[in-house]
């Protein structure tokens, strides 16, 4: 049974006075959109949102949401932002859907295994995709694609080509793209230890400017002190 998000519209539609007070008393300040309606300023509570984010399908979920006045719709989250110190959610975009539309998500890679080149090569996995962007109807949104990559050996490379593909889901990365690939750890370190040497080296050179900027205001500051009265 799919999750039923029950929203209320919100006073002072787009304002950001309005959008505070909702935020004060608790709730979330959200927008419903969709094709053939105007979007709806709403109002949703954050423990339901957080749920929903928090499940296995994440913001591919399809919920049904119902908003006075409004009719009832499917819709999914496509966007939220958060309060990065307290880490709280404080605005939501929700998208009615069609569910004979097909729709283009994000959907996230799940590696599955420990690479041949990290058991017995010395390797490291680095995976350079973490999800991957699909086409497909509503109802064929995986919560994940998984991805065996035990026989990936030292400097092997997992690309698009290698995901699990399927009729109903068409991928639109490039099939060259690069998932995952096993590097050696002198690679890894490599890129870290040229920053540091960088750094390094560019310390010094600003250390000049610092002391030629000293003496000048001494300088300046000397000028302009007033001779003593004799």
């Amino acid at each position: 049974m799919p999750e039923i998000v029950v929203a209320k519209p919100r006073e002072g539609r787009f304002n950001k006075n309005a959008a505070r007070r909702v935020r004060a008393a608790g709730k979330i300040p959200a927008v419903l959109y969709g094709p053939g309606q105007d979007p709806v300023a709403i109002e949703v509570e954050p423990k339901q949102i957080s749920r929903i984010l928090f499940s296995e399908t994440g913001h591919n979920t399809i919920f049904d949401i119902e908003v006075a006045g409004h009719p009832s719709a499917k819709a999914m989250i496509v966007d939220w932002q958060r309060e990065p110190i307290k880490d709280q959610l404080i605005h939501i975009d929700l998208k009615r859907i069609a569910l004979d539309k097909v729709l283009r998500v994000s959907v996230p890679i799940k590696l599955i295994g420990v690479p041949v080149g990290v058991k017995t090569e010395g390797g490291i996995l680095d995976q350079v995709m973490r999800e991957v962007e699909v086409e497909c109807l509503p109802a064929d949104i995986p919560s994940h694609i998984d991805v065996d990559v035990t026989g990936l050996a030292l400097h092997g490379v997992l690309r698009v080509s290698d995901l699990p593909h399927a009729d109903k889901i068409k991928y639109l990365k490039a099939e060259d793209a690069t998932v995952a690939h096993v590097v050696s750890i002198r690679e890894e370190a490599a890129p870290a230890a040229e920053g540091a040497t960088a750094e390094a080296g560019a310390a010094p050179a600003a250390e000049p400017e610092v002391a030629k900027k000293g003496k000048a205001e001494t300088a300046d500051a000397t000028a302009k002190k007033p001779e003593a009265k004799k």
